[in-house]
């Protein structure tokens, strides 16, 4: 999953930098992208206990070795192996120039219930309704903040998105893709699979 990634972020000569980050304890990063350490492509083994703590993490090292806190910084979360260049593009394209940031997210295409018990109590006007994905762009000095205010205040953070909206902000919202899915349950496996097989076909 991480090398499908990988590879389309290779894709982009626009990243000055590609960073990698892993627990301290990963000893299996190494053997599924041997190839790993090209120019301007970087690994720290600064995880955190949660995704939050392994972004900041991350945003303190890069401040540390080359970067600056006006700089963007694009956050992409492994689990989406689907991404693909084109995708990343318009998430650059489209925040370059914003005062905020913003982040890939789809449109909800599903009726929307709210529950107890487990049946439902109402059906949820879907109109305003978005399904995060990554990649997410913001500056890394208002992200890295936001991260830390969140942290200190115990506020649940689940995207870096979530960071920002606690400081108010209004991050921009980028058309994602239904294929940029988070593979997370046994059976999203199956459909990763099935989507990169149908990329690599070469029509006759």
């Amino acid at each position: 999953m991480v090398w499908h990634t990988l590879r389309a972020f290779r894709a982009l000569p626009a990243l000055a930098e590609l960073w990698v980050v892993v627990s301290p304890e990963d000893d299996g990063f190494a053997e599924a992208c041997p190839d790993f350490g090209q120019t301007h492509e970087v690994l720290t083994a600064t995880g955190g206990s949660n995704r939050a703590a392994s972004v900041c993490n991350g945003l303190k090292a890069l401040l540390k070795q080359s970067a600056k806190p006006d700089d963007w910084v694009v956050v992409h979360d492994a689990a989406r192996c689907l991404i693909t260049p084109a995708q990343i593009t318009a998430l650059l394209d489209a925040c370059q120039n914003d005062a905020v940031g913003g982040l890939l997210a789809l449109p909800l295409p599903d009726t929307l219930k709210s529950s107890a018990a487990g049946r439902v109590v109402a059906t949820v006007d879907r109109s305003d309704k978005y399904l995060a994905q990554t990649p997410q762009m913001f500056r890394i000095g208002a992200l890295l903040a936001a991260l830390e205010t969140a942290e200190k205040l115990g506020l649940p953070v689940t995207d870096e998105s979530s960071a920002l909206e606690a400081q108010g902000l209004k991050p921009l919202l980028v058309r994602g893709s239904a294929q940029n899915f988070k593979v997370t349950y046994p059976e999203d496996f199956a459909l990763a699979e099935a989507v990169l097989k149908s990329r690599t076909k070469v029509s006759p």
